[in-house]
């Protein structure tokens, strides 16, 4: 009896969030799934196509364009992300005067909302009076149309990026700082620099962080799309045209729900197929601190 009330009581307690994920997240899935097989413009009814949408995405060379600009996109901005994080990270777990106000300062960027950074940026990269020509000019360098270029606009965009490496490095210098002070006093009898210590005593036992930080970069890298729709809108020439960009295209621009449905599909499957590799050639070698 008192079971049964203490799963009636568990059931009810979680009812909440089951209704919320069955009507806002299993829900809508399904129905994308069922869509992805139609042709359906939201306002007439839909019909279905089979595998149609499936065959024309293989066609599409807006398809292949979104997807070989993703994945540049995200094979550069997560290693530099994961990288500046970490060292800053390092950085900031030292002792020193004022270090939770440096931590402060450098966390606030990653909270400043995505449409706001973005217009920021577009005016530190305008090509004639924004900051960064300017800290070209005053080094004597070549300037760059950055989000104007054909050529510019995805490194622009991945430098951008880095401006909220903050949200990692919290987690990082949460990882750095369960790091036991027993193993670097141990590392210092047998001699170890500091270099030696990073690299074998720091790096090894915050590896579960910076595999945590790398499967959800390159999760939100393929999911890009507030700061090229904002400052470049997929230009010039789709050259920034990023595959959820081109998602949203088909479905509230063009009004190809079924299209986009199969678009999202795939690029569902393109991140399961990516995190169940990290898992399979990197999970083994992290550290967990409750491994034997």
């Amino acid at each position: 009896m008192k079971q049964s009330r203490s799963t009636l009581l568990f059931y009810l307690f979680i009812s909440p969030w089951l209704i919320g994920f069955l009507v806002f997240g299993a829900g809508p899935m399904v129905f994308s799934l069922f869509m992805s097989f139609t042709e359906w413009d939201i306002i007439g009814g839909a019909e279905w196509i089979g595998v149609g949408n499936f065959k024309e995405l293989l066609q599409d060379p807006l398809f292949w364009k979104s997807i070989w600009n993703t994945v540049y996109f995200t094979g550069l901005s997560v290693p530099l992300s994961l990288v500046f994080g970490y060292l800053l990270a390092v950085l900031l777990n030292t002792k020193v005067r004022f270090m939770s106000v440096f931590r402060t300062i450098f966390y606030l960027p990653s909270l400043v909302p995505a449409v706001a950074s973005s217009l920021l940026w577009m005016l530190i990269f305008q090509p004639e009076f924004g900051l960064a020509n300017a800290m070209l000019s005053s080094l004597h360098l070549p300037t760059s149309d950055w989000i104007m270029s054909e050529t510019m606009v995805k490194p622009a965009l991945i430098i951008m990026g880095l401006w909220g490496v903050g949200g990692g490095m919290v987690i990082y210098l949460a990882g750095l700082q369960g790091v036991p002070k027993s193993m670097y006093e141990s590392a210092e009898i047998d001699g170890a620099g500091r270099w030696a210590k990073l690299v074998n005593v720091t790096i090894p036992m915050t590896s579960h962080v910076i595999f945590f930080n790398l499967i959800m970069g390159i999760i939100g890298s393929f999911q890009v799309f507030t700061q090229a729709y904002v400052m470049s809108e997929g230009g010039p020439n789709y050259a920034s045209l990023f595959y959820v960009h081109y998602l949203y295209q088909n479905a509230f621009q063009y009004f190809e729900m079924g299209y986009a449905s199969a678009l999202a599909w795939v690029l569902f499957l393109i991140i399961l197929v990516f995190t169940l590799l990290q898992f399979k050639f990197f999970g083994r070698k992290v550290y967990y601190e409750f491994d034997d």
